[in-house]
């Protein structure tokens, strides 16, 4: 701001803000306004424009940039149920940040890239631990109050300004960059944008980040939605960013444009104000689009009028003394009351999955500590670094008076080489793996760990340090940590008959031996080594369990390994060497715990049937060993509830790439089979009853719920009272029951408390795809009470006065997406003036693809059905028939090649008059694509 002489509008704090922002972009060059349009906004020197980047990344505390405050992973935080709790920790991580910027505010920047509130329909995702849960009403509410902590509650300014990831329909990491996911409008209104509306209209969220998948054929950075929903209908004023080498992407992997011009162009004008990507190729391509026409400088006046809005409110045109938050104490960054908002956060998010015969608290002071997790506080990609880390191990040594007895649970391992005979060691000066003459020490030694699925760390005795894969292609131990966006301490180990295995680095690239007699990576086939286990981690663990009075076992993933961003997990199981481990430690010893440590659920079948007390946290932050410590010897009574349901195994699950969780019965809406763990489920130290439901309408638009809930037992604690609603008939297939509200109380051992909820009507809506719009049906609900989806302990009905949706229309345009039902369809791209089409291809010979409308209005009088398709293959059939779908007849259209998907014609055919219809069966014999259709 020192070189700025002259004096403008834009700087006089007492202005209103629009009429700010509008002066500051009236004074930009053009040339000015193209290089603020990427995440790295350049200097203004003459304006007093500083340096700034978009981009900070807090998920769970601020990352990257140095020590700061490290809380639980947000698939824990989301456990925690707690909205308060959920503020308090958005308001610290936003200090700490504010203290990195007042350092350095060219390069730490306040715009901060969190929450992730993507809804998790499918609990293989790779980035699961990055989100909040399955259900969008407590994503939305627990969200929504951790931007109230971020950004602070000033009329006026901003703490820091949240970025909520990402837009739209993003829950697969296999080909994100690539694929397309298929969403209908109920999906969609019901449940993908629901998880992203609340933080917008309630939580007024500064930010949006667009993702990096298509969804229904169009690419999310160039989906209408944004400047239609977010902007328009929602009302957002803040700005859209998108994802990391997507704009570019839209050319490079997903090839649905042929230029980068194009690219930014189109992604521009369909909302996105700020491009994270390569800069020079970026702003280049924004060059290239005013030069042809494709973009206008309008364009970029609206874009930076968004995100200048945003660097306003964050104060940086403003005295500090205006700002409240323009000096926040360095002393925040990592304090002693952040350490303790940790410790309580990781304490609120452990959820007790069983407790058989009271078996927790524990008692005694003799015990095994058991597992590879037990020692270890991981941390994963969005971490930042914590201060400092409490392991379990540490955590349980302050609990007890006696020595604990510990064990990993890990084999050590000598690899010798097959061809040479001899064995792989460590140098004791470069510490790089060679191999040489047996060495009677730790030097040839290794702690082998393995994560499942074929994925190993090897861990050397002599030095603790992980073998890792140099860039030159040699093997050394020198890695702290299995870590980092390519894994590169990650081996494949694949066991030959007579103890022999093939070793494969991070990549699937053959290991063996160069003629240094170096362990490398080969340009060829892997050479074979020899595994000798030196000693057995179950044994060693079976043996530390027979003198213990308890066994503490800890097991779960690492957050690097198997499933992390780019990789989805193959299935739900815990590594089976870690299922033996609990196995045999259990044989030896009855009073055994499980400590499930996981970044998502896992399907643990013979764990629960067996082993009488079970807790699961997600990857707890600093203080992990401490609170997981603190609810094993009851010095904290646990009350954490499950935000994902956990499945009995992956088949139940539909196909990873099914987006519809209607149709395909996901999550605990719509999922009819028997569980292993209920979304909500979580046990307490206490016990609770509940009693005297009691529904009363305030007015005509809202309800009042109201439930006594008493502490039965002689322990203080806390219960999450849950509040579901069914609509018992209905047009449509509807939840089985939906999360309405719910409520973390403390309550006293012999008291109670009245839990009250307050719902507006309108909250019960649906999205009626005959008239495309919400409504509230009318008709009879049931308002059901309880602890988790599945202990209701309160029902009660009450008639709700709504909408009965009229028979559907066939005379006039009906867009083809809004069908009732289907079969082996999914929604493609229509480039023809309407939103979506569905592109209907036969899955097998013996199959066909359809889509039926229900309750329609049918007069005989219709003569003609008229139809607007593409057609890029042979010559097709489309089928109508009536009522069923080998009902009678009523039209069959043979459908033109057209020359392409995005090739449209209208086709006019004649039908079948003097049938009774009731239902709409359109079949696809073929592949078509289908946008509209009307009968007159």
């Amino acid at each position: 701001m020192d070189s700025v002489t002259k004096t403008y509008n834009f700087q006089n704090c007492e202005l209103p803000l629009e009429e700010r922002v509008e002066d500051l972009i009236s004074h930009l060059t053009l040339e000015e306004k193209i290089n603020l349009m990427c995440q790295y906004q350049v200097e203004i020197p003459r304006l007093g424009i500083r340096k700034y980047k978009h981009g900070t990344e807090v998920a769970h505390g601020v990352a990257w940039l140095g020590e700061a405050t490290v809380f639980p992973q947000n698939i824990g935080l989301g456990c925690t149920w707690d909205e308060e709790l959920m503020k308090e920790v958005g308001s610290a991580i936003a200090d700490e940040a504010r203290v990195y910027y007042q350092k350095e505010p060219e390069i730490n920047g306040l715009t901060v890239w969190a929450p992730t509130v993507d809804m998790e329909r499918d609990p293989r995702w790779g980035r699961t631990e990055e989100a909040y849960g399955e259900d969008p009403h407590l994503t939305g509410k627990l969200t929504t109050e951790l931007i109230k902590g971020l950004q602070g509650e000033d009329e006026t300014y901003l703490k820091t300004a949240a970025t909520l990831k990402h837009f739209l329909g993003n829950n697969n990491e296999v080909d994100r960059g690539e694929c397309s996911v298929s969403i209908d409008p109920r999906n969609m209104n019901e449940y993908y944008l629901k998880a992203f509306e609340r933080q917008i209209k309630e939580g007024n969220a500064q930010s949006i980040m667009t993702a990096y998948n298509a969804v229904n054929g169009t690419l999310c950075n160039m989906n209408p939605a944004v400047n239609d929903i977010l902007k328009k209908e929602w009302g957002m004023d803040g700005f859209v960013v998108s994802d990391a080498g997507d704009v570019l992407g839209s050319v490079n992997e997903h090839k649905y444009v042929e230029s980068y011009a194009e690219a930014v162009a189109l992604s521009i004008k369909n909302g996105v104000d700020s491009i994270t990507d390569n800069q020079e190729v970026s702003l280049r391509a924004i060059n290239d689009a005013l030069e042809q026409g494709l973009l206008e400088e309008a364009d970029l006046d609206q874009a930076l009028k968004n995100t200048f809005r945003v660097r306003f409110r964050l104060g940086e045109f403003d005295p500090d003394e205006q700002n409240p938050f323009a000096n926040i104490n360095e002393d925040k960054l990592c304090s002693p009351e952040h350490s303790k908002l940790s410790l309580q956060a990781a304490r609120k998010s452990i959820v007790l999955l069983k407790n058989e015969q009271s078996t927790l608290p524990l008692k005694s002071n003799k015990v095994a500590v058991i597992g590879t997790l037990a020692n270890e506080v991981f941390t994963d990609w969005y971490s930042g670094t914590p201060p400092y880390k409490v392991t379990p191990v540490q955590g349980i040594s302050k609990k007890v008076s006696e020595q604990i007895l510990f064990a990993d649970g890990c084999d050590r391992i000598r690899l010798r080489s097959a061809s040479t005979g001899k064995y792989v060691q460590v140098d004791e000066t470069t510490h790089f793996v060679k191999v040489g003459e047996a060495i009677d020490g730790a030097q040839d030694t290794f702690i082998h760990k393995n994560w499942g699925w074929g994925s190993v760390t090897l861990q050397s005795e002599h030095n603790q340090k992980y073998v890792t894969v140099e860039d030159n292609g040699n093997l050394s131990a020198t890695a702290l940590e299995a870590k980092g966006w390519f894994v590169k301490e990650v081996f494949g180990m694949q066991e030959k008959s007579n103890q022999q295995v093939h070793l494969t680095s991070w990549d699937q690239q053959p290991i063996g031996l160069n003629k240094n007699e170096s362990v490398t990576v080969l340009d060829k086939e892997a050479d074979y080594f020899v595994k000798e286990v030196v000693e057995s981690g179950i044994e060693k663990a079976v043996e530390a369990a027979k003198q213990a009075e308890t066994a503490i076992l800890f097991v779960g993933n690492s957050p690097f390994i198997n499933g992390k961003e780019c990789i989805d997990r193959p299935n739900l199981n815990l590594p089976s060497d870690q299922e033996k481990l609990i196995q045999e430690v259990l044989k030896v010893n009855p009073n055994t715990v499980v400590v499930i440590v996981g970044s998502y659920p896992f399907s643990i079948n013979w764990v629960k049937q067996h082993v009488p007390a079970v807790i699961y946290t997600s990857h707890g932050g600093q203080e992990h060993g401490q609170a997981i410590a603190d609810v094993l010897f009851g010095d904290y009574n646990p009350a954490g509830r499950l935000n994902m349901t956990w499945y009995q195994s992956a088949a139940q699950l539909a196909d990873f790439m099914d987006y519809d969780i209607i149709k395909g019965k996901r999550t605990y809406q719509y999922f009819d089979d028997v569980v292993l763990y209920p979304f909500g489920h979580g046990l307490s130290y206490s016990s609770f009853l509940y009693e005297n439901l009691v529904i009363s309408e305030i007015d005509r638009e809202k309800l009042n719920i109201s439930a006594t809930v008493t502490n039965t037992s002689e322990v203080d604690g806390e219960e999450v009272v849950q509040l579901y609603v069914r609509c018992d008939i209905s047009r449509v297939k509807r939840p089985l029951k939906t999360l309405k509200g719910f409520k973390r109380v403390f309550i006293k051992k012999g008291q109670s408390k009245v839990v009250t909820f307050e719902i507006r009507k309108d909250e019960l809506a649906i999205w009626d795809v005959t008239r495309e719009t919400f409504c509230v049906e009318k008709g009879t609900y049931t308002l059901m009470v309880g602890s988790s989806s599945e202990a209701i302990k309160l029902e009660k009905q009450v008639e709700i006065d709504g909408d009965i949706i009229p028979l559907r229309k066939v005379n006039e345009l009906v867009k083809a997406i809004n069908y009732d039902d289907y079969h082996a369809v999914y929604l493609d791209e229509c480039k023809d003036g309407l939103t979506g089409s569905i592109h209907a291809s036969i899955r097998s010979k013996k199959d066909t693809s359809w889509i039926s409308l229900h309750e329609v209005s049918w007069d005989n009088s219709y003569q003609s059905f008229i139809a607007r398709i593409a057609n890029g293959g042979e010559k097709t059939l489309l089928e109508i028939r009536a009522n069923d779908l080998d009902g009678p007849v009523i039209c069959e259209c043979e459908v033109p090649k057209t020359g392409g998907y995005q090739a449209w014609t209208t086709i006019h055919f004649p039908i079948n008059q003097g049938l009774e219809v009731d239902k709409l069966y359109i079949r696809f014999k073929g592949e078509i694509q289908l946008s509209w259709f009307k009968f007159v």
